[in-house]
């Protein structure tokens, strides 16, 4: 008798009748065992990019699928290109594309925290403490922490103040591969922001993403990256008569195709005689004739279009003297369209005055290496920007791109909220000195989940002293003897040597928004993973399977589970050779 009939006559003995809710084969966690199976899975999340905070961080050597080869020392980087089953996994790694996206910096630090935040949350799993008086404590310690952090320790920032902007921004790629470079990068990733930023209502409004496109190309230095006051692109000008240097150039851009229309899918056309398909061509030609001569009625020097440009329509620009290039990205006319002040017309016959571009100074084609690249650049108050990277590999030019993303990234978060606190894990000690001080006055079991945040914390500071080789046990009891004493909030671990030094010497210092965002996004998103007491996985490759069937997984073809049992089948199931002959019976016989 098998385990599932004797527990089904157990059950008839009891007067109940035995219900099957979940598929066999279906995998369940519940309780105690789903808790703290999430918790170790955060927690090795966490292990796997610990190495890569501070200035003394390692590197990692991904092989994606691909076969490309990634290095870097960037925590979203890393965690993007791995691949993980467990779900509590691919959430903190959503979580570091979402502060990513949000914020730009702190994808490693809020995947240490989050991952702290559930390792200290063990003890109550184990005590049995239910969940929801932890997610209580830990949601108090939270709120708490921010008004910490926003009325005692945030700090204002002049933003006129070119040299204090240029210390924030140098502390944050200070932990990079480009800290050699470190001048440069600040240069580029302000002059990057101020291209962009138009002030609304007093107000910001910062799109880097869309109108600061990051160009690569390979050879040169680094020394020889820049931002332009302009755009750039990879195209050239389609006829070898056409000019390839305007000054002071009328720009038009057009995202309508200049040929004649074809059909959507599929045109048929009845011919009669020759004559008709005379009649067609001639159509044609005064068709794309008439779009031209729109244009050429407005004096353009250059004419862009994201579509299609024929031989014919180029033939009637040379003439006229205007340069022309086709198929260019929207996002890229977009860019030239906000950079040189012209508007991307839809029809040859909407054009007008207002719609020419006449704020950029310099219209040239360059040929960088085998490439030929646009440059549209010398614009008067451009809102757009290109940046070009230049370097002598592309696996550097991608972990330079890479740097100065946070680095732009760290200069608008500073334009939208012009607060910063201090850096190196004295932010997060001085909180946690805070809430151990505020957690006297708490009364019950939601002291202890309170003070656990407050002890996770620590986890930063920590994490600075493990990286650079220094004594933990030690480093840390100084820092905490330190802020023991009151005037000493700004004491942190120098990431360089592991010592306990105030960090304003240092100009060590990071964004109110970042610091923020890492606390509420870690915590929450450990709150939410304990309120879990259940997980439910998907139906395997055995489910419906008879008893007898062999257990490496599915049949041929991938067929469906009925056939295990199924009575025209007489050949062995548990044979791992198929000849073509029972390949051929078995999709005659079920398909």
């Amino acid at each position: 008798m098998n385990p599932q009939q004797m527990a089904a006559m157990q059950a008839m003995q009891g007067g109940k009748q035995q219900v099957y809710v979940l598929n066999r084969g279906q995998k369940s966690d519940e309780g105690k065992q789903a808790q703290l199976g999430n918790i170790s899975a955060g927690t090795a999340v966490a292990d796997i990019i610990r190495t890569t905070l501070g200035p003394r961080s390692m590197l990692k050597m991904i092989i994606d699928m691909m076969g490309q080869i990634h290095l870097t020392s960037d925590g979203n980087a890393i965690l993007r290109e791995i691949n993980v089953n467990h779900p509590a996994a691919k959430n903190l790694i959503d979580l570091s594309r979402t502060q990513d996206d949000q914020c730009g910096d702190g994808t490693t630090s809020v995947i240490i925290l989050a991952g702290e935040m559930l390792q200290v949350a063990e003890p109550f799993v184990h005590k049995n403490i239910h969940p929801t008086t932890v997610v209580k404590g830990y949601v108090r310690a939270l709120q708490d922490a921010i008004q910490i952090l926003d009325k005692e320790l945030a700090i204002k920032v002049d933003l006129k103040d070119y040299d204090q902007i240029k210390k924030i921004v140098t502390a944050t790629v200070g932990t990079k591969f480009t800290s050699r470079f470190d001048d440069l990068m600040c240069k580029l990733s302000i002059q990057a922001v101020e291209r962009v930023k138009v002030e609304i209502n007093g107000k910001y409004e910062i799109d880097t993403k869309r109108y600061a496109k990051i160009e690569k190309i390979p050879g040169g230095s680094a020394n020889d990256c820049c931002v332009l006051d302009g755009v750039m692109f990879e195209k050239d000008v389609l006829h070898a008569k056409m000019r390839r240097r305007i000054v002071n150039p009328r720009i038009l851009l057009l995202d309508c195709p200049l040929e004649y229309k074809k059909g959507e899918s599929m045109t048929n056309t009845n011919l009669v005689s020759e004559d008709d398909f005379e009649e067609l061509l001639r159509l044609e030609e005064e068709y794309i004739k008439k779009c031209c001569d729109e244009i050429i009625k407005f004096k353009p020097d250059v004419v862009i279009t994201e579509k299609g440009l024929s031989d014919l329509a180029q033939a009637y620009l040379v003439r006229a003297g205007i340069s022309a290039i086709r198929r260019l990205r929207k996002t890229d006319n977009n860019r030239i369209a906000r950079a040189c002040g012209a508007t991307v017309v839809h029809r040859t016959s909407e054009i007008r005055e207002k719609d020419i571009g006449t704020q950029s100074g310099l219209f040239e084609v360059r040929k960088i290496g085998d490439h030929y690249f646009t440059f549209i650049e010398q614009c008067r108050d451009p809102k757009a920007c290109t940046i070009i990277l230049r370097g002598g590999s592309k696996d550097v030019l991608n972990e330079i791109e890479r740097n100065l993303h946070d680095a732009i990234a760290v200069v608008r978060n500073l334009y939208l909220d012009s607060r910063i606190v201090v850096g190196g894990g004295a932010t997060e000690m001085a909180l946690s000195k805070r809430l151990m001080d505020r957690s006297k006055s708490i009364v019950g079991l939601e002291k202890l989940p309170y003070q656990a945040v407050a002890l996770a914390l620590e986890i930063i500071p920590k994490t600075l002293a493990d990286n650079c080789g220094a004594k933990t046990i030690r480093v840390i009891t100084n820092l905490r003897a330190k802020h023991a004493e009151s005037g000493n909030e700004t004491f942190g671990i120098n990431g360089m040597t592991g010592e306990v030094t105030d960090m304003t010497t240092l100009n060590i210092y990071e964004t109110y928004g970042v610091k923020e965002a890492v606390l509420q996004t870690a915590i929450e998103c450990a709150a939410s993973l304990l309120r879990i007491d259940r997980v439910v996985t998907g139906i395997d490759q055995n489910v419906g399977a008879a008893p007898n069937a062999p257990s490496t997984g599915a049949t041929p073809f991938g067929h469906r589970p009925k056939c295990w049992s199924c009575s025209k089948c007489t050949f062995n199931w548990s044979n791992t050779i198929w000849s073509s002959s029972k390949m051929l019976e078995l999709l005659q016989m079920h398909l």
